[in-house]
């Protein structure tokens, strides 16, 4: 591997870092998925915002994208598909990212997403392998994203309950990633597809350390756990579950409670682990960005992570 290059698949981060001439660090990523609303501008909208997580929880600011599409264009109109890439685009100028090209395909199942380039300073980035013991647990958005978005596809969704879900996959992590950096945390990933305590694990494991989770610190989205109790859970979430259940010790809590705690997110928050806890506390609330502490970083086999409490259906997302 060339010394150039600061971070790669090795520690499962959530995008590579390579050093460029004059002191900065380029910093690349890519995800794509299929439909998870209904509307296809806000399908574009998420689908970028969920693109540049991988970028701002480096600590990096996005500057360049391109289109991936795969569509299938005998059975969906492309005036859908242009809904779709405005959206992209929509969200990519509130980032400031210039959306300069992309590739697409004739698919028989409709995908969308980007590839992302980034810019960041060596010194200020920020990786998911260096959490230290001693270190609280930090997350910016509420849990059940995947569970609402099954919850859309089964036609069993409130309005509320998309309305919020929709507003929080479509919200950047820009200025939570600033607020970070402006501290100098430890170490931090992103919520998406492996759930909150998959990304944990992964964060732990290439830390060397373990951590304690309070459930009942954990914030969620109005009416998820009862969802989850109806088995209103998709496929990756169950998968999440069964894979976690080697490393967490899941203590009093339900079925329910734990697919909750697994959830595959998209476009989820920020997981930030700090021993400057009250700093970032500051930081975020100067921001005006929510932040819930919700454990602890501790000495212990690495990955591992104890679950103690019961999750409160009542803590979580802000009045918008």
């Amino acid at each position: 591997m060339p010394e150039e290059v600061l971070v790669s698949q090795e520690t499962g981060d959530d995008a590579a870092v390579y050093a460029l001439p004059g002191g900065q660090c380029l910093v690349q990523t890519v995800d794509f998925f299929t439909p998870i609303v209904d509307d296809p501008y806000d399908w574009g909208r998420i689908a970028a915002a969920n693109a540049f997580s991988d970028v701002y929880a480096m600590g990096a600011r996005p500057i360049l994208a391109l289109n991936l599409v795969g569509w299938p264009v005998d059975d969906l109109p492309l005036e859908l598909l242009v809904r779709v890439l405005e959206g992209g685009s929509a969200t990519a100028a509130q980032a400031g990212v210039a959306v300069v090209g992309g590739h697409s395909i004739s698919d028989v199942e409709p995908k969308y997403g980007m590839a992302v380039t980034g810019l960041a300073v060596p010194q200020q980035l920020v990786r998911n392998s260096t959490a230290r013991q001693g270190a609280r647990l930090y997350l910016t958005k509420p849990l059940g994203l995947g569970i609402i978005s099954t919850a859309i596809k089964q036609a069993v969704a409130t309005e509320d309950q998309v309305r919020e879900a929709t507003a929080l996959m479509t919200e950047l992590n820009d200025r939570a990633s600033q607020a970070m950096v402006e501290v100098g945390v430890d170490a931090a990933t992103d919520v998406t597809g492996f759930g909150l305590l998959g990304h944990l694990h992964t964060m732990l494991a290439a830390s060397g350390v373990a951590a304690r989770v309070h459930a009942s610190a954990v914030p969620l989205l109005p009416g998820v756990l009862e969802l989850a109790e109806r088995q209103v859970v998709p496929a990756g979430t169950r998968r999440n579950h069964e894979y976690l259940s080697e490393f967490v010790s899941w203590g009093d809590l339900e079925q329910a409670e734990r697919l909750v705690l697994a959830d595959a997110q998209t476009s989820g928050g920020l997981l930030i682990a700090t021993r400057e806890g009250e700093q970032l506390a500051a930081a975020f609330t100067a921001a005006g960005i929510p932040l819930w502490a919700i454990g602890m970083v501790e000495d212990g086999f690495p990955g591992r992570i104890q679950v103690v409490g019961r999750l409160d259906a009542q803590r979580g997302i802000r009045p918008r």
